[in-house]
């Protein structure tokens, strides 16, 4: 049986090698490609054209509703609900509100931070095809992969092995990834 080609993958022994193979290659036209590296490397998500993403704006909109949640609840029960004046205190004593809300602010942003982490990232992803590679297992100690896909509009499987192989990148293998 002969399965579809997810893309290629070219490994690399040391960080700067993939950072030059991952600025030429978006360079070239490239941009359905992703980086795997064991530690941080600066500079390699703009290289690949990491995109911004929407998570600081899911944990802000988190954050506000759990303010006027944690507000809202409060002024209901001190006010609507059960209203009872305690040493001549307003109905709407918002001064003592504040460490409640504060918390259902930080409680409710945290989980959204989590939980819109989890969505825009499409986690959980227990299989990815790259995991069929014998040689991907290294991506955690001590080597670095470049992996261009097939869906990419510029993509050729023999143009882009050629581009993969230039000598000038120092690839140490190229590997066809199937799905």
């Amino acid at each position: 049986m002969d399965l579809p080609l997810y893309g290629l993958m070219a490994e690399f022994e040391n960080p700067d090698h993939i950072l030059h193979a991952a600025k030429t290659a978006y360079a070239a036209g490239y941009r359905r490609m992703d980086a795997y590296s064991p530690l941080p490397i600066h500079g390699l998500a703009e290289a690949v054209g990491f995109r911004k993403t929407y998570l600081p704006l899911v944990v802000l909109i988190g954050g506000l509703t759990g303010c006027f949640v944690g507000f809202a609840f409060q002024y209901w029960v001190s006010v609507v609900n059960y209203p009872v004046i305690i040493g001549g205190k307003p109905m709407n004593s918002w001064p003592s509100f504040i460490p409640v809300t504060f918390e259902c602010t930080v409680l409710f942003a945290a989980l959204s931070a989590v939980f819109g982490m989890l969505a825009l990232n499409g986690l959980p992803h227990p299989y990815h095809p790259v995991f069929n590679v014998d040689r991907f297992e290294r991506a955690s100690r001590d080597r670095f992969f470049l992996c261009i896909e097939a869906r990419d509009p510029k993509f050729n499987r023999d143009d882009t092995r050629k581009f993969l192989e230039m000598e000038e990148f120092h690839a140490c293998e190229v590997t066809e990834v199937m799905v």
